[in-house]
This record gives C-alpha cells, structure tokens and sequence, in this order.
C-alpha cells in the first residue's frame, strides 16, 4: 500500500488564529489539487508559538479553544471530511481548566484524535500530557504522533513504535534556538529573514548548516529507521518571536532514508510517497522483534537528575553520570 503525503512548513502570525487558518485552508486545497491524502502542519501553528512562554494565564485561556468544541478544530473537522485528507494542526487546548500545547488530527470519517506534548516547556501555565497518541486511521495504517521536543527523547518514538504506529507525525517548532549545546542549533539573525527576498542563499545556508537541516540529520532519521516507521517533520519556518525557524519540511521513510524535503525560506508544501510494503522487513522493525524487556529495568527508575520540562529545556546545569 501507497500513500501519498505532504509536510507543510509556513511562518504564523502570533495571536492570529484567522490569518493562521487562511495559510492552512490555503494549503489544503493546494495539497488536494495534488491527491494528497495526509497533511501535517507544524506545531501550535493555528494559535502561535514562542510568544506564549510571555503570556499570562489570563491571555492563554483567550487564545485557547476546547477539542473538539472549538472553532478551530470545527474547521479542521470540515475540511478533512470535504477533502477526504487526513489533516494535522497544532493549537492550545483548555481541558479541565488546563492548557495543553496539542495536536489535532482530523479524519475524514469525522473522529480526531488529540496529542497533547509530553514534554511541555512553553509556559509555566501549559501542562504536559501524560499518555501515548496511537490510532487506526482511515488510511488503513495505524499513525502516532509526537510533538517536537517529544521526538528527542528516544524512549517516546520506541514506545509509539511499540504501540503499532506506521506512520509518525512529528510537528515541531524548531531550529534557530538557542541551545546549551555548541554544536546544536544556534541562534540565526533575524535580518537574514527579514532580507530573504534580497539574499536567499544566506539565510537558506543557515536552514540547511548546523543550525537547521545539519542538526536535525543527527537524529531525526534514526527515529524512523530504529523504530521501523515513516516519519512526517513538519515544522514553522521563518520569524517567531525574536528567533527564526528553519523549516525544512521533510518525509523520511523507515529505512531513514530523505524522500522528500526543503530548505527554501519560505512557505512550502513537500509532498511524497510513503510506500508502506517496506514496513515489515525494514532494520528498525526486525530489531523491534529482537529486544529484551526483561533487561531494560533501569530505563524505569530514577537517577535522580530529571528535571520538570521547563528547566529540562533551558537548564545549564551539567547532566550527572550514573552507574547502572
């Protein structure tokens, strides 16, 4: 079986739930004319991003809808039942009086499924999820979905894997951060954005160095091949909030191997096909079936050096070694 998929990476206005559908809507109908039957776009990309983690409790509740009452899902909901596509946006959710940095996907058929990110750090008023997104789509393939800096922690793509996910939706806002690491991300200056049109081949430079495509080619294709899945990346580009996201939209097969991506600074729709007769003879699926649980105690205890998600992500502090 084949299916025909595409990442969207687009640059969202903050705040600015109207424009962000509009940009959405525009890209469904665009992937549509194309025969597309999965659409992934990026994280929190219906409400804005980073200017969150300044927000209030107060502006968080007037930004964020309930799922799937909500307006925004409503019309995520309409459009993949008009266009028979699969379709993914990220937004904040209010359940429950809690925020939730989530991930819709829409069905054709008319269900969703919601993913709210294990590992939250946007805001000290956003609560982390606390279970596992994995469903029987209408595509007839089980997807999973991992929102950014959950893909980084391999346990959570090991686990989706295990759960049965063909297919991994890995929304992010990503690249261009500033990160503790001296060889991961980096900060990029927002005047390369600002003069993309002057010089493009600066500022896409930076997407496809270190900062961008270089970094995430350290890891983000062993997600797919060790765990015997597709992966969709799918991700912001351009200015957010005083740091600039790198884009590079891209669908990675289970060998972990590139079928389709950019580096463009700019909106753009990467399309490819996912052929899923590769699944089961793939590396990632035939070590799947050669672990030892019996051994992998320790990865459930505490060392003691876990932090909570937002000082996980900011935190300057030296990681301790620990014998097992």
């Amino acid at each position: 079986m084949k299916i025909l998929a595409a990442s969207v990476q687009f640059t969202h206005k903050p705040n600015d739930k109207t424009h962000n559908l509009g940009v959405i809507e525009r890209f469904v109908s665009e992937a549509g004319r194309q025969g597309v039957q999965l659409l992934v776009f990026p994280e929190m990309c219906v409400t804005g991003y980073w200017h969150v983690r300044d927000m209030d409790r107060a502006s968080i509740a007037e930004l964020a809808e309930p799922i799937p009452q909500g307006p925004s899902v409503q019309r995520l909901l309409a459009l993949a039942k008009s266009t028979g596509m699969v379709i993914g946006a990220g937004l904040i959710e209010v359940a429950d009086d809690r925020f939730h940095n989530s991930y819709v996907v829409a069905e054709p058929d008319g269900r969703h499924f919601v993913h709210r990110k294990l590992h939250a750090f946007e805001n000290v008023h956003i609560t982390p999820g606390d279970r596992y997104t994995v469903w029987d789509s209408s595509l007839g393939c089980r997807l999973g979905t991992l929102i950014c800096y959950d893909n980084n922690l391999v346990e959570n793509p090991r686990i989706t894997a295990l759960l049965g996910a063909d297919i991994l939706l890995a929304p992010h806002q990503t690249g261009g951060t500033a990160s503790r690491s001296p060889h991961a991300m980096g900060l990029i200056d927002v005047e390369l954005w600002r003069e993309r049109e002057q010089h493009a081949e600066r500022i896409e430079a930076e997407f496809r160095g270190d900062k961008g495509r270089g970094w995430l080619m350290r890891w983000l294709p062993a997600r797919a091949h060790d765990n015997g899945m597709f992966l969709i990346f799918s991700n912001g580009v351009g200015e957010d909030s005083g740091e600039v996201r790198t884009g590079n939209a891209m669908l990675i097969d289970c060998y972990g191997r590139i079928i389709n991506e950019t580096w463009r600074a700019r909106d753009e729709l990467v399309i490819g096909e996912l052929d899923l007769s590769l699944l089961d003879r793939s590396t990632g699926r035939r070590w799947l079936r050669g672990r030892r649980p019996e051994l992998y105690g320790p990865l459930l205890q505490r060392t003691g050096d876990e932090l909570p998600p937002i000082e996980a992500r900011f935190s300057e502090a030296p990681v301790a070694k620990r014998s097992v």
